[in-house]
């Protein structure tokens, strides 16, 4: 037996999720005897905690961007003793999730791997106050960690790059239980592709560069602009725009007409996005980390705009640093990054090298094996973790007594 295994991941932006799939499809395939359980944690919050957290960050990052990156910056500073701030969201995040806590504890599990921050955080709690003893994995789902990712006790960090890692370190966590993994991405994408095939899949004849614009799972930021900008660039190509789940902007896209230099596409949610990113020349996105580590699995070469202040930013950064990637300031600066990278006869090819050495296309499966490990093992390392905070209570940790709806 192979253990039972809860995968937790919230439905905050597309990524957390699409991870979280990734590491289940990986535990299929590694393990096809273990139960393997995934559940998004807002699904066991109070409706308005739900709304709040999950809607209340996509209006933020659209409204206010620059709020929300001074938030991140400020909230990844060390906290003073007994900081007011972690220990309100803390209550607030217990309070909200108030059914999280029960099905931890009553669903025997053998190991816990999350894809987004909320739920270790309050594990980790309900560990130190010994009311629950399955071992928890946190896969970090962007190339820079931030301080809310770092929770104790978790045995097991999964992170994108030594950038990760030396942040969390930075953050307390001890080295022995941090691993580089890469971000899980679906198994697909370390299998071969038959280019010819996908090609056709989305009428690409292979005649002119491919270039795709991505706007994610939610199809958020300046869609529009970044298409116009793309249809400006003298050089023929043939573009494909990926408008995901934006009815509205795949309708608004398909209503323009394009110049006659180029061939284009715009289709909404597609599930064939490693069969597109294997035969594109170059990827014009946002830098989600699940998108760029599709990308990167690919060798796929980017160019970034509109990167959301906080975790996008750092993205950004991180494969500027290795030469994967361009940015454009602005939707207007991008169809003179598009028309120079695709006039060069070394960039593009250059870049390609450096995005495949950044690249971890079995990254879910390293991560699914570390989940197992856990799993096999929890007992014996489960106890010792259990036995040095069976003492000590959680600081702001909510009683069951306290909070409606948890067990008593």
């Amino acid at each position: 037996m192979s253990g039972k295994i809860l995968i937790l991941h919230a439905s905050v932006g597309a990524g957390h999720t699409r991870a979280a799939e990734a590491v289940a499809a990986a535990l299929k395939l590694e393990a096809p005897g273990a139960n393997v359980v995934m559940v998004d944690a807002l699904d066991l919050a109070r409706p308005v905690f739900k709304r709040a957290y999950g809607e209340g960050y996509l209006k933020l990052i659209e409204k206010a961007p620059s709020l929300f990156g001074m938030l991140f910056d400020l909230t990844d500073k060390p906290p003073k003793s007994g900081s007011l701030g972690d220990g309100l969201r803390r209550a607030v995040q217990r309070w909200g999730a108030n059914q999280l806590a029960e099905l931890v504890e009553n669903g025997g599990w053998d190991s816990i791997v999350h894809t987004h921050f909320l739920a270790p955080e309050l594990i980790a709690a309900l560990r130190r106050r010994g009311r629950v003893c399955a071992p928890q994995l946190t896969a970090v789902t962007d190339y820079d960690a931030h301080r809310i990712w770092a929770h104790d006790p978790t045995e097991r960090y999964c992170v994108a790059s030594p950038l990760a890692a030396a942040s969390l370190r930075a953050h307390g966590v001890s080295a022995s239980a941090i691993e580089v993994t890469g971000i899980p991405v679906m198994p697909s994408f370390s299998e071969p592709v038959d280019l010819d095939a996908a090609r056709r899949a989305f009428g690409l004849s292979g005649a002119y560069p491919v270039v795709v614009q991505a706007s994610g799972g939610h199809g958020v930021g300046p869609v529009e602009e970044t298409f116009r900008a793309l249809l400006a660039a003298s050089i023929p190509t043939e573009l494909v725009v990926v408008c995901g789940r934006n009815e509205a902007a795949r309708k608004r896209l398909q209503s323009i007409r394009p110049p006659g230099r180029h061939r284009v596409r715009v289709v909404g949610f597609t599930d064939r996005m490693r069969d597109l990113l294997a035969v594109a020349d170059l990827l014009v996105t946002k830098p989600g980390g699940l998108t760029v580590s599709e990308a990167l699995a690919c060798g796929l070469p980017m160019a970034l705009i509109s990167p959301i202040p906080g975790q996008e930013v750092r993205n950004a950064d991180y494969l500027l640093e290795n030469g994967a990637a361009v940015k454009a300031g602005s939707p207007a600066a991008l169809t003179g990054k598009i028309e120079e990278l695709l006039s060069s006869e070394t960039r593009l090819p250059e870049m390609r090298r450096k995005a495949k050495a950044l690249g971890r296309p079995r990254a879910a499966f390293a991560v699914a094996r570390r989940a197992l490990e856990l799993a096999r093992g929890r007992s014996p390392a489960a106890a010792r973790v259990e036995e040095a905070f069976a003492a000590a209570e959680a600081p702001f940790l909510i009683s069951h007594w306290a909070v409606p709806g948890l067990r008593a």
